[in-house]
């Protein structure tokens, strides 16, 4: 923990997505550790009230950038912030996504390009604003995948889509990123406490109903982001975050007909409901 934390003293630390969930809580375990945060999100109103949190408890007065991952200009703007205020950029946390759900036949081109614009190239989007700063600082990357870039599942197409599109995106820069100095860290979280189930296919906030409880595996946010944290100190190429998360993986990897006849299974019982 000692570690984690002195790693982390000082750095400049981007982290979209940071209004509610994973997001957020990245936010507040950076700044305890001494980290100065910017924390970029559409919801101008939360990130102050996020930031108010983080002063009140003993943090620096983190940054509030309204920020949209999926208009361009946004992310730049957002950097150009963090360097003007702080003087550089150590840390970009691309962490902003949400999941478009349903059956195949049930789904359009429309949701899968939203799915897209915000989970693929609003995470391009960062990197492209963020690189320039982070090879100045020999620094650091963090994208925020999922299991589902591993294990894919019925009525859930778009998202796993996107998640495995983050999993090549990472393997391949991370070479590429070396010789300049940036490390890359993939994190692939199974279920986590967040407000992601919430979210319906057009990206807003639904009101909580049984549909859109946590999955009852879901990992308790806090101890789940301090292992993402500890992985991004380690320099970790990836890290599967809870422990059925690394369980599906592992099965998928050496036994995939079983969770192939696991998602034959899911997708029968959909098709009668």
């Amino acid at each position: 923990m000692a570690k984690t934390i002195s790693f982390f003293q000082d750095k400049i630390v981007l982290v979209t997505g940071a209004s509610s969930g994973i997001g957020e809580e990245m936010a507040r375990q950076l700044a305890r550790s001494g980290a100065k945060v910017a924390l970029a999100a559409r919801r101008k109103d939360r990130l102050e009230g996020l930031a108010q949190s983080i002063t009140q408890s003993g943090g620096v007065a983190p940054l509030t950038l309204e920020c949209d991952v999926t208009r361009d200009g946004d992310l730049e703007r957002a950097v150009e912030a963090c360097v003007q205020n702080w003087g550089k950029l150590d840390i970009a946390i691309a962490n902003a996504g949400f999941g478009v759900t349903g059956p195949l036949k049930k789904l359009s081109l429309d949701g899968y390009r939203r799915q897209f614009e915000t989970n693929v190239f609003g995470v391009l989007r960062t990197i492209y604003a963020a690189l320039p700063e982070l090879e100045k600082t020999r620094g650091n990357l963090v994208i925020i995948g999922s299991v589902a870039g591993w294990v894919s599942s019925a009525g859930a197409s778009p998202y796993s889509m996107s998640k495995f599109a983050l999993r090549a995106l990472a393997n391949a820069i991370t070479q590429e990123l070396k010789p300049a100095g940036v490390k890359v860290t993939l994190i692939s979280p199974g279920f986590v406490i967040s407000e992601i189930r919430q979210v319906d296919n057009q990206g807003k906030l639904r009101a909580m109903s049984e549909a859109t409880k946590p999955h009852p595996l879901a990992m308790r946010t806090e101890p789940a982001v301090y292992d993402m944290l500890r992985a991004i100190a380690r320099g970790k190429r990836e890290a599967i975050i809870t422990l059925h998360g690394k369980f599906f993986v592992q099965l998928d990897r050496f036994f995939p007909w079983v969770t192939r006849a696991q998602a034959e299974r899911i997708s029968a019982r959909r098709d009668k409901t």
